[in-house]
């Protein structure tokens, strides 16, 4: 089973780190610009390999990625350098478009003729536009991007904290835009069968305050891990390292990420069902009147993101 990751910046190295760990993958290549930091990374990667699951890491070019099952893009100018770090921004992470449209328009095109059976999974920001453009470059879907998985983890981890309880015993999901139009399900957060006003109600808890907390706690995350850590890498890494190990696998288990949707004509985060051949269908959640109207908010800022994305690159 064979991953490639294209850019070894900071997410792309933890997502390399990652998949060491987990065990997944029987073989990574890093493909760099910097070919230097590409080989510098997989070989002090390489010599903690003994003590892991067997994996052959090393740098590559884009011709190394023949017969790879999944590529991963986390290549393209980040949060920070591309100056999407003010909370007051409506336009958030989807301020990178047009700088990291350029980049993938030159390196989508070198994956597929390398790795044409491969599924392509977007990290880079913002991811969900990003995977409509590598669909129209690749001339297939199977595509999607990391999408909102991410921000739902991080739901559930503050939902956790407030209540007192394990995150892992908290449902929560966040769909749409991986950005600040994201929509935060509350109507479906249960935390052992109870629902989020009958949990506050069982910790003594305010159900307007602990929801006006997490709402920018969610919202903001990335932001406040860059302003103390330059990069939000590691929790992404993870989450795309377990992302792949459902590809791989083919676990058909249904995550929130982002996929095209024909209904709306473009790439947002529902859950959705990911296996071997990426995503092969998702679902609706049920949504309150309040939710759906924010779900359509989201839908018109991908659009008018997406408006950028099909226009043709100037001369």
């Amino acid at each position: 089973m064979k991953v490639g990751i294209i850019g070894v910046g900071s997410v792309g190295t933890a997502c390399a780190m990652a998949l060491l760990q987990r065990g997944t993958a029987r073989e990574i290549v890093l493909v760099n610009r910097d070919e230097r930091r590409a080989t510098a990374v997989a070989t002090d990667m390489r010599y903690g390999v003994p003590v892991l699951s067997p994996v052959d890491i090393r740098q590559g070019s884009y011709e190394d990625l023949a017969g790879a099952d999944l590529v991963m893009i986390t290549a393209g100018v980040n949060e920070k350098h591309g100056g999407a770090t003010d909370r007051s921004d409506p336009e958030g992470r989807l301020r990178l478009l047009d700088a990291n449209v350029a980049i993938f328009r030159e390196i989508v095109p070198r994956i597929v003729r390398a790795a044409l059976e491969a599924v392509i999974m977007i990290v880079t920001d913002p991811p969900d536009p990003l995977a409509d453009l590598t669909r129209q470059l690749a001339g297939h879907d199977r595509v999607f991007s990391a999408g909102t998985a991410i921000d739902s983890l991080r739901f559930r981890t503050h939902l956790a904290d407030r209540l007192g309880v394990n995150a892992d015993s908290v449902y929560a999901l966040v769909i749409g835009e991986h950005g600040t139009s994201e929509v935060l399900l509350w109507s479906s957060i249960r935390v052992g069968g109870l629902s989020f006003d009958q949990a506050c109600t069982e910790a003594g808890l305010s159900v307007d305050e602990v929801r006006r907390g997490i709402e920018d706690d969610v919202r903001y995350a990335n932001i406040t891990i860059i302003e103390g850590n330059n990069a939000s890498q590691y929790g992404i890494g993870i989450v795309c390292a377990r992302l792949a190990q459902a590809v791989l696998r083919d676990e058909e288990i249904v995550f929130p990420v982002a996929k095209y949707h024909s209904d709306y004509g473009l790439t947002l985060s529902l859950p959705s069902v990911l296996g071997r051949a990426g995503v092969t269908h998702s679902f609706v959640p049920e949504m309150t009147e309040t939710e759906r109207a924010e779900f359509q908010h989201c839908v018109e800022q991908l659009n008018a993101a997406g408006q950028r994305v099909r226009a043709e690159p100037k001369k």
